[in-house]
């Protein structure tokens, strides 16, 4: 299948469903600061996502500048370091991949090394690739969330809402983000950079930024399946 590409969208999103369709995981971004208002007014408004009991379990660490460049450095760190030594705290992927998740994952991957110029094999090139999530791809933002141990996996899915909300409300204010799990599996060392307690899992973290709409890597839009292959309508 051909690899589906288009320009980055850089205009501030007009409508919901401008910001769904104009958000995708972007790669690479330009310097440019953001301020600590928009940011603000970002996270208040995605604090409106729905939660069980309203019980909000999202925790968030903003991080820019010389704390967001130090725990990227510690992290680097760790990720040229022993293979293996790092593990999440609870199951991020499938032991094994099965049909069709697969080939939806391998499709993806092969599609962003393509358009990079990184051959299959070149591990040294992937590597280097991979790395760049940790330095929150050059983008001015970072941010780490986290959850409370003691509460239920369901409520990941409420972070999860939280998360979609950030992402659209980055889209209304002409900014682009990249949703990472990257992160969870080097808990350990952020928890030497930021005041994450004992009991708090890391979840994720995401990018955050103007994308930089000359990069190659930006314009890679992943493939959705046809409506009909997840969707039953009944009683229609």
């Amino acid at each position: 299948m051909a690899v589906t590409t288009e320009p980055v969208s850089t205009n501030p999103a007009a409508s919901v469903e401008e910001a769904i369709t104009t958000r995708h995981s972007m790669r690479a971004f330009l310097p440019d600061p953001v301020s600590e208002e928009i940011i603000t007014e970002i996270l208040e408004v995605s604090a409106r996502a729905p939660s069980g009991t309203n019980s909000q379990p999202w925790l968030t660490y903003v991080l820019t500048s010389e704390a967001k460049e130090a725990l990227s450095a510690g992290i680097l760190e760790a990720f040229d370091g022993e293979p293996g030594e790092h593990r999440p705290e609870i199951p991020i992927y499938p032991d094994e991949w099965a049909a069709p998740y697969l080939a939806r994952r391998r499709k993806v991957g092969w599609d962003l090394y393509g358009l990079l110029g990184i051959q299959k094999g070149d591990g040294e090139k992937m590597h280097k690739q991979h790395s760049r999530n940790f330095t929150f791809f050059d983008a001015p933002i970072g941010l780490i969330v986290t959850m409370h141990r003691h509460m239920p996996h369901s409520n990941i899915l409420d972070i999860g809402m939280y998360l979609q909300n950030i992402m659209l409300m980055a889209r209304a204010k002409g900014l682009h983000t990249c949703p990472q799990v990257a992160f969870t599996q080097y808990h350990k060392v952020i928890r030497q950079y930021l005041p994450i307690e004992d009991d708090e899992v890391v979840l994720c973290g995401m990018t955050l930024g103007y994308a930089d709409p000359g990069a190659i890597e930006n314009s890679l839009v992943t493939d959705r399946e046809p409506l009909e292959t997840n969707t039953r309508f009944l009683g229609f």
